[in-house]
C-alpha cells in the first residue's frame, strides 16, 4: 500500500509539472517564436536524460545486464522507434506550440487531453475493439469541446483548431509507442532518442523559417529550461517510477489530471480564468477523459506520455 501511495504522488507530482509547463510555454512566447520555442527545449528534454540512461546501466548489476547482442537489438530498437516517435512527436510539438499563441493554457490543456479518448477511435484502423463506454465519452468530449471552443456565432479560434490537431497527432504518437514497446525497448532511451530528433527538426525549421536572436532567447531562458529540463527531462523519469509503483489505471488518471493543472496554472500566474459555458466544457472533457479510462484499461491501447506539455 506504501508503495503504491508513493506512486501515486509521484504522479501526481509529474501531473503538476506538465500542466504548469503549459503557463511556461505562453510566457516563452512573450520572447521567441513557436520552432525556436520548440525546438530549444526539446533538444534540452533529450540531453537530460543522457545521464539518467548512463545512471541506469551503471547501476544495473551483473545478473540484470543483458548479451551484448540483446543489448544491441534493443538499442537499435529504440533507436528506430525514437526516431519514429520524434517525427510524430516534432508534429504534435509544434501544432500545440503554434496554437498557444492565440489560446490559453488552460485550454490547450483541456485540448491536448482529448487524446486519451482519441486514441481508442484509432485504435479500430488496427483492428481493437472499443467499449461501448468510449462511444460515450467521445460524444461528452466533442460536446465539452464544443462549449469550451466554439462561441455563440459558431466561429473556433485558429489555436483551439491547432491544439486539437495537436492532440490527434499525440494520439498517434502513443500507437507508435504502444507499437514499439511491444518490441522489447529501453523506454528512457526511446525518448531521449526522439526528444533529440523532433527538437532537431524544430532547430531546423527555427533557422529557415524564423529569426531568433541570442537576446530573446535569453529573454525566453527560465520558460525555457523549465519546460526542457523539469517537463521533458524530470517529469518523464518521475513518470516511470511512478508507474513501477501503481497500476495502470490509477497510473492514467492520476497523470490526465495534467489538464487540472494548467488551468489552475494559468489562473494564479497568468489570471486567466474561464466562463461559465468553457468551465461546463472542461468539466465535461475531465469526465469523459476520466470515464474513458476506467473499464478494462488493460485491454486498451496504453495511454503513456512522453512529457511534451
Amino acid at each position: 500500500m506504501i508503495k503504491k501511495q508513493t506512486g501515486n504522488l509521484i504522479l501526481l507530482l509529474t501531473a503538476l509539472i506538465w500542466g504548469s509547463s503549459f503557463v511556461a510555454q505562453t510566457t516563452g512566447m512573450e520572447h521567441v517564436q513557436p520552432f525556436t520555442f520548440m525546438g530549444i527545449r526539446t533538444v534540452l528534454g533529450g540531453l537530460v536524460l543522457i545521464p539518467v540512461i548512463l545512471f541506469q546501466r551503471r547501476m544495473q548489476s551483473k545478473a540484470q545486464r543483458r548479451a551484448p547482442e540483446v543489448q544491441r537489438h534493443i538499442d537499435r530498437m529504440s533507436l528506430i522507434g525514437g526516431i519514429c516517435c520524434g517525427l510524430v512527436l516534432c508534429i504534435a510539438g509544434d501544432l500545440q506550440q503554434f496554437g498557444m499563441t492565440t489560446t490559453s493554457p488552460g485550454k490547450a490543456g483541456f485540448i491536448t487531453s482529448l487524446y486519451i479518448v482519441i486514441v481508442p477511435l484509432l485504435g479500430i484502423f488496427i483492428g481493437k475493439k472499443i467499449p461501448k463506454i468510449v462511444w460515450f465519452c467521445v460524444a461528452a468530449a466533442l460536446f465539452g469541446f464544443y462549449l469550451l471552443c466554439v462561441t455563440e456565432q459558431f466561429t473556433i479560434s485558429t489555436g483551439d483548431l491547432l491544439v486539437l490537431c495537436c492532440a490527434f497527432f499525440f494520439s498517434i504518437h502513443i500507437m507508435v509507442i504502444d507499437h514499439f514497446s511491444e518490441k522489447g525497448i529501453d523506454g528512457v532511451l526511446m525518448s531521449c532518442v526522439q526528444f533529440l530528433v523532433a527538437g532537431g527538426i524544430s532547430l531546423i525549421a527555427m533557422f529557415a523559417l524564423e529569426s531568433p536572436t541570442w537576446a530573446h532567447i535569453f529573454a525566453a531562458r527560465s520558460s525555457i529550461l523549465y519546460s526542457g529540463v523539469m517537463s521533458c527531462g524530470v517529469a518523464y523519469t518521475l513518470q516511470i517510477l511512478g508507474q513501477k509503483r501503481t497500476d495502470p489505471t490509477s497510473a492514467t488518471l492520476l497523470m490526465s489530471l495534467e489538464s487540472v493543472f494548467a488551468a489552475l496554472s494559468g489562473w494564479l500566474i497568468l489570471h486567466q480564468s474561464f466562463s461559465l459555458r468553457e468551465f461546463l466544457g472542461c468539466v465535461l472533457v475531465f469526465a469523459a477523459v476520466l470515464l474513458s479510462q476506467i473499464p478494462l484499461p488493460q485491454k486498451n491501447i496504453r495511454t503513456q506520455k512522453t512529457s511534451m506539455e
